[in-house]
């Protein structure tokens, strides 16, 4: 395992890699290490297939998240309710119902009828009290939770269009063409950040986000400016890294 720091560019950026083999149970262990350390945590969860094997392994655990909340990062539009797609039904397939002590969960409503005011629920919703841990995926396009290309540090929860290359990246029937997604502001104001990035087809945008320029080209470049923000990236996906 091999750890080191971006020091030449934001210090405050630390990037762990792992061996593929351990690198879901190394993220449980930190996981777990931040729940001994608190009463319960409110946390930002996202979904799909990255977190999955870290979902597997927290689940083999059983860990005690009852005294902890759960908000779900985004979710995905035009979807029926428990569309095998929508991302409260995967947190609640991989996650929820495979642990005795669930935490509480809080998500968007794509139903509701006047969405962007549910996106300013939801975002004010998050914002009310602090949110010690975001957990995130990354886009093959920089995108992180539904910010995509384009998108500002200072933009908060709101309705958007996808773009092309997360629908390709998608496995659904119908195929959604907006989401409603925690923003960036949202994100960069939780007090820890962790970035999963697992296999070899994340290689090249995870060197573009770290060692790129930092802008709206590439969402998760914004990650750098956090001070409390951590890379867990197997060895496949840390392939393209200069470090």
């Amino acid at each position: 395992m091999a750890r080191y720091s971006t020091s030449s560019r934001r210090p405050e950026l630390r990037i762990e890699v792992i061996p593929e083999e351990a690198w879901a149970a190394r993220v449980v262990d930190e996981w777990l290490n931040r729940l001994d350390t608190a009463d319960g945590l409110r946390m930002v969860l996202p979904t799909g297939s990255t977190p999955r094997p870290i979902y597997d392994e927290l689940a083999a655990r059983q860990p005690d998240l009852s005294s902890s909340e759960l908000f779900i990062l985004d979710e995905f539009l035009g979807l029926p309710p428990r569309h095998p797609a929508r991302c409260d039904t995967m947190i609640e397939r991989d996650l929820i119902v495979r642990l005795d002590r669930p935490p509480a969960v809080f998500a968007f409503d794509p139903e509701a009828a006047d969405l962007d005011a549910e996106a300013i629920r939801y975002g004010e919703l998050v914002a009310a009290e602090h949110i010690d841990l975001t957990m995130l995926g990354l886009g093959l396009n920089g995108h992180l939770a539904l910010n995509e290309p384009g998108s500002m540090a200072q933009d908060g929860a709101r309705v958007v269009d996808l773009h092309p290359a997360t629908m390709t990246s998608m496995d659904s029937d119908p195929m959604p063409e907006q989401g409603i997604t925690l923003g960036l502001a949202e994100i960069l104001d939780s007090e820890e950040v962790w970035l999963l990035v697992s296999g070899p087809g994340k290689a090249s945008v995870l060197a573009r986000a770290v060692e790129g320029p930092i802008g709206p080209e590439v969402p998760a470049s914004f990650l750098r400016d956090h001070p409390n923000a951590i890379v867990f990236a197997d060895e496949p996906a840390a392939a393209d890294l200069a470090g």
